[in-house]
């Protein structure tokens, strides 16, 4: 009884996330990730449903801090202003460097962060999942790029490799990245 209305209370937590039941999938990330050649600044292309993405013109950068994380800065065009959120990211295995942790609060864990591809100059494929009593999990998955667009075929590419790898994207939508100087 006690999971049923766990589920109940997670439902407005959920509907605006992807879910599946059954535990998370588990992808082979990147092999040789190079976090240093991964810093900088990303442009969101596209990505599954997020609470906390719903804007336009989504970026990511990220940069090192003198204690040795990750410091995340995301930002958002919402209502015509572009909103800020600061994170942290760390690499907990040093063995499975593409496999990060990412909070956005002190008060919450670190969320995966996997990295399952990338190219370092023009594109990266980044998944993220949660199992919930492992009778469902929350999952994310993003395409970013160094420029505000990729051509259709990386997109195409990218989103083939994400079902390759036993992600569902069904529900995965563009970003509109034309903001001007916002």
């Amino acid at each position: 009884m006690s999971a049923v209305y766990l589920l109940l209370l997670l439902v407005p937590t959920i509907s605006a996330q992807t879910f599946r039941f059954g535990a998370c999938p588990t992808p082979k990330v990147q092999s040789n990730f190079s976090l240093q050649l991964y810093l900088d600044k990303w442009y969101e292309i596209e990505k599954l449903p997020a609470s906390f993405a719903r804007g336009q013109c989504i970026e990511a950068n990220y940069s090192v801090r003198k204690d040795g994380t990750i410091r995340v800065l995301n930002s958002q065009v919402v209502g015509g202003k572009r909103e800020f959120l600061e994170g942290t990211a760390v690499v907990p295995d040093r063995q499975e460097p593409a496999k990060l942790g990412v909070s956005f609060s002190y008060f919450t864990p670190y969320g995966p962060y996997w990295v399952l591809e990338t190219n370092y100059t023009n594109y990266t494929i980044v998944y993220s999942c949660t199992d919930i009593l492992r009778i469902f999990h929350v999952y994310y998955a993003w395409i970013l790029a160094r420029s505000p667009s990729l051509p259709p075929e990386t997109v195409h590419y990218a989103k083939q490799l994400l079902t390759n790898k036993g992600i569902y994207i069904s529900k995965m939508t563009p970003t509109y990245q034309s903001c001007g100087n916002i």
